[in-house]
């Protein structure tokens, strides 16, 4: 009974914002977004220790800046999630554009499969759906929601265009099978871990614990990994889908040290997004939560 109570609301706001217009649903759900920032103060706090944390010489009046600017980014990104099953190809173009889709292109070309490096930066859940829009779907890791009902309609937003999900639970089994077929896999790789899936590796200078299952992969497979981020462009006012060249991997023979090795060099590539677009990264999320042994909580 919670979960469809819980459910109830969300089905309405979401039917609700499919019939206004575009700006107004923006509007709303980025007023939402700064609703929450005020409201909201454990987030708040996350927020700017994690700043502290990757930010040290800022001034407080600086990170405040950028929290607030990632609600806003969470605000407009839902606003476009909601308009989903309004988008087709032909109308989706005020929304995002591609940028260096001819790295994504050579990537898919050499037939082995595509790992997309990518983080809970800008626009991930449009970018994964815009590229689905232009007929190519992406195989997204994903850890299901609590509620199975919104976690059905989630699912069903992000599906409608052909990509699939694909449960942590079956994340190995799940993704030698999608690379195995030269399939595209989408996995965002900046959240805290625990060991033994993750290793300690430098984000901003201070170790986290990190997912080696993508570098592990990658070594297995050959597949190409490409850096993907969707970045809000305030000048272009829509979403750069954007596909870096795809990464050279590490390999030395020492199976266990180039995974490390190379789950380092992914978490660089995340850092330098989240540096060049600090009010867009998810800084809500206690990224180093898990600690080496000996070393003090950061929270």
């Amino acid at each position: 009974m919670r979960y469809r109570l819980e459910y109830l609301p969300v089905w309405l706001v979401a039917r609700l914002m499919r019939v206004l217009p575009r700006f107004l649903v923006r509007a709303l759900c980025m007023g939402l977004g700064m609703v929450v920032y005020a409201v909201h103060g454990r987030l708040r706090r996350t927020g700017l220790r994690n700043l502290e944390i990757a930010f040290p010489g800022r001034s407080v009046k600086e990170k405040k800046r950028i929290l607030r600017g990632l609600f806003l980014s969470l605000g407009r990104q839902l606003a476009e999630c909601c308009l989903f099953p309004r988008y087709t190809r032909h109308n989706a173009s005020p929304v995002a554009t591609y940028d260096g889709f001819e790295n994504f292109a050579g990537a898919l070309e050499r037939g082995k499969g595509v790992l997309l490096l990518t983080a809970h930066l800008g626009g991930w859940e449009i970018g994964s759906f815009v590229h689905s829009l232009h007929g190519y779907p992406i195989n997204v890791v994903v850890r299901p929601l609590d509620n199975p009902y919104i976690d059905t309609l989630v699912d069903h937003y992000r599906t409608l265009h052909g990509n699939r999900t694909v449960s942590k639970q079956n994340f190995a089994r799940a993704l030698l099978s999608c690379l195995r077929r030269g399939e595209v896999v989408g996995i965002l790789m900046d959240t805290n871990m625990t060991p033994p899936q993750g290793a300690f590796v430098d984000y901003f200078g201070v170790p986290a614990c990190t997912a080696t299952g993508v570098a592990r992969v990658a070594l297995h497979t050959d597949a190409a990994v490409v850096p993907a981020f969707t970045i809000w462009d305030k000048a272009l006012g829509k979403y750069k889908v954007r596909f870096d060249p795809a990464l050279k991997l590490i390999r030395t023979g020492n199976d266990e040290a180039d995974a490390v090795a190379n789950t380092a060099a992914f978490t660089k590539v995340i850092e330098s997004y989240a540096t060049r677009c600090p009010e867009q990264w998810l800084w809500v999320h206690r990224r180093w939560k898990t600690r080496p042994e000996g070393s003090p909580p950061l929270y």
